[in-house]
């Protein structure tokens, strides 16, 4: 069984507060995420080791943007999003 079949998967947008390396303003930028929430049990034909498995799974969220776009009109250049991890579980 794929382990993708042990979760729910959508897309969320989460604020996080960022500066651009190259002009140094700060602002909110949206982040986007891919949550994986762990479904509440498993369908169809599933055997012992699966089970298993499924019981040591957790919840939890990817960071899918790597860079964001500096929103300061002069600047407007693209920067590596640091100091957010990259996974969290929930």
């Amino acid at each position: 069984m794929d382990e993708r079949e042990f979760f729910d998967e959508k897309e969320v947008l989460k604020p996080a507060n960022l500066s651009c390396f190259f002009c140094h303003q700060k602002d909110i930028y949206q982040i986007r995420w891919i949550e994986r929430r762990k479904k509440k049990a498993l369908k169809g034909q599933v055997n012992e080791q699966d089970r298993a498995r499924f019981q040591k799974v957790r919840s939890y969220m990817l960071r899918r943007d790597d860079f964001a776009r500096c929103t300061n009109p002069k600047c407007r250049k693209t920067f590596e999003i640091s100091g957010i991890q990259s996974v969290v579980f929930l």
